[in-house]
């Protein structure tokens, strides 16, 4: 990810001005799922279910309208007087006092509703249109050529009643406040008629109503709890919005940390190892004796203990200023035609020394073959040596390394440095690869570096676009691979002929 620049110096990662802004969300996020472990009939939903309610009798308004104006026109067709057509118009007035009351609901805000006077607004509504509802079971038709028509009449309130449960679902109580009159109203009739066939129709209104109404409290259940889970949803969308605002600011300023630290320790490079020159200079003459000798050996042993110690921390400081420049985007690269296995060949030679003195064979398996790289020697001598320095360090006496040289299967060309060593294991393998990462066996050794080699080839090798590969099983030992790509390789351009270049000089 490419570091960007930051107009700001507070270089903290979590902003501390804003100390309860988790806990904050954490305790909306609980008050949304106590809601939901509560039982129906929440009053926190009582705005958004009349808001439901108003859009279904909205939606719904031609429905009941249209069976009362069918039910007037085939009343009139059977004989029944005038009095269907007053019945119809005061029962399609009630209907339509209750749309516009609920278009109205629906254009006003919820949070400027007040519940118990809507809904209080909504059931007065119903109960005038059971009023008419009361008035179609009243009529009556001496001259009607339909037999039983009491039994039609039954049949038309089941049918409202069923699709008013449906409508009204939203609004405990609707149904009962729209029919509870009429079927009483129905019973009463067939009581007093005494008809087989009245009271088994009044007996079926009686049961179908607490019936409709079991069935219109399921849906409003079910309609509040949809309200809870999108309730539940629109705050755990909250909570990751916040989270996510608040990683992108925590990675900001790591960011911004990071690349002032890499930016710092890049321009120290000056600060730094002048002292350290000094120090390794005169501790140098004095531990040689050059202006003359030391009376007391002790001085001596002394002096060279401080070049060691200064030379140390030298090389330490040097791979941490080489990491912070690459880090930093300041590692300029000195590219130019360069032969990889002469670099890799000088780098084993170099560093023969130090693994004879720990009885350890280094092997080369080189392909002679090679084309010159277009790339910075100093860079690839450094992974050379940091990759065969790595080997070294945590094999075992009497080990062996094998390094190679050859070319990769997409053109490329590689440097491959695999010992016998103790190796790595697989979850310890990004921590190697991060910088100043140490892995157990590292931490176990004698031998501690300061975790930046690898770092370091990784970026050295992504410079030039390349890869880094690590592959090590425990006991097996380690095996560490270079990459460069097919665009840093060279064509070898033919040689011209003789004729031609006399030609040319003519």
């Amino acid at each position: 990810m490419p570091l960007q620049r930051s107009n700001t110096a507070d270089k903290f990662i979590v902003d501390r001005r804003k100390p309860h802004r988790n806990s904050d969300v954490a305790r909306a996020v609980r008050k949304t799922r106590d809601r939901l472990s509560q039982q129906a009939g929440n009053p926190d939903f009582d705005r958004e279910l009349l808001k439901l309610h108003a859009r279904a009798m909205t939606s719904g308004a031609i429905a009941i309208p249209l069976l009362v104006l069918t039910i007037a026109a085939a009343g009139r067709l059977a004989g029944v007087g005038n009095e269907i057509g007053l019945w119809a118009l005061f029962t399609l007035t009630c209907y339509t006092v209750v749309t516009l009351m609920a278009r109205r609901i629906e254009r006003t805000e919820a949070s400027e509703l007040n519940p118990l006077q809507t809904q209080r607004e909504f059931l007065i509504g119903h109960f005038l249109c059971g009023l008419g509802w009361g008035g179609f079971v009243w009529l009556g038709c001496g001259a009607c050529q339909v037999d039983q028509f009491h039994v039609v009449k039954a049949v038309v309130l089941l049918v409202a009643m069923a699709a008013t449960a449906v409508m009204t679902s939203s609004l405990g109580g609707a149904l009962l406040a729209t029919f509870a009159v009429p079927v009483a109203l129905y019973a009463y009739a067939g009581v007093k008629l005494w008809m087989p066939v009245g009271a088994i129709m009044a007996g079926l209104l009686v049961v179908s109503l607490p019936f409709f109404a079991y069935v219109a409290r399921h849906l409003n259940r079910a309609s509040l709890m949809l309200l809870s889970f999108r309730s539940e949803k629109d705050a755990l969308v909250a909570e990751l919005e916040t989270a996510k605002s608040m990683s992108d600011e925590a990675r900001r300023r790591a960011e911004d940390a990071n690349l002032a630290k890499s930016r710092f320790l890049a321009s120290m490079s000056h600060e730094l190892r002048t002292p350290l020159n000094a120090i390794l200079g005169f501790s140098e003459v004095m531990s040689n004796e050059v202006l003359g000798p030391m009376s007391n050996p002790t001085y001596r042993d002394y002096a060279h203990d401080v070049h060691e110690s200064g030379q140390h921390l030298l090389d330490l400081i040097n791979e941490i200023l080489d990491l912070s420049r690459i880090e930093a985007g300041r590692y300029q690269l000195n590219e130019e035609p360069v032969m990889l296995l002469n670099i890799v060949e000088d780098c084993c030679h170099m560093m023969e020394l130090r693994a004879r003195n720990k009885d350890i064979r280094v092997v080369q398996d080189f392909e002679h073959e090679l084309l010159r790289l277009f790339a910075d020697e100093r860079a690839v001598r450094q992974i050379t040596l940091n990759l065969l320095s790595n080997a070294i360090k945590f094999t075992a006496t009497g080990g062996e390394i094998r390094v190679r040289v050859g070319w990769t299967a997409g053109g490329g060309q590689y440097i491959s440095v695999k010992d016998n060593g103790p190796g790595i294991p697989e979850e310890e393998i990004p921590v190697v690869l991060s910088a100043f990462g140490q892995g157990s066996i590292a931490i176990k050794s004698a031998e501690q570096g300061t975790g930046l080699g690898l770092p370091i080839v990784q970026g050295l090798l992504a410079m030039h676009g390349g890869e880094f590969e690590l592959h090590s099983k425990l006991r097996e030992g380690t095996e560490a691979i270079a990459i460069f790509p097919l665009s840093r390789v060279m064509e070898e351009l033919p040689a011209l002929p003789t004729a031609a270049v006399a030609a040319r000089r003519r």
